[in-house]
């Protein structure tokens, strides 16, 4: 089982979203605890360890680390923003 690390930007990021879809997106990056490559996710191309989920219109933004088990979600918002 993977330890998820949300960094501090990524809980305002949460903050400025609809209750509703925050809520969704919540789920799915703490499900990321017990399957950090689940289906439909996708590797960024041009980085090494770096992935993607998407929950609706919005994307997750997150790196796995397999030597000690960690999951570290980076960034949180929908397309247009959190690729730049």
């Amino acid at each position: 089982m993977y330890n998820v690390i949300i960094a501090k930007i990524v809980k305002k990021q949460l903050d400025k979203i609809p209750l509703l879809y925050a809520q969704k997106i919540a789920f799915a990056i703490y499900d990321l605890e017990n399957n950090p490559r689940p289906s439909g996710c996708k590797k960024l191309v041009g980085y090494d360890h770096i992935y993607r989920i998407r929950v609706g219109s919005y994307r997750v933004i997150y790196t796995i680390n397999d030597n000690i088990l960690i999951v570290e979600v980076i960034k949180v918002g929908t397309r247009q923003s959190v690729y730049d």
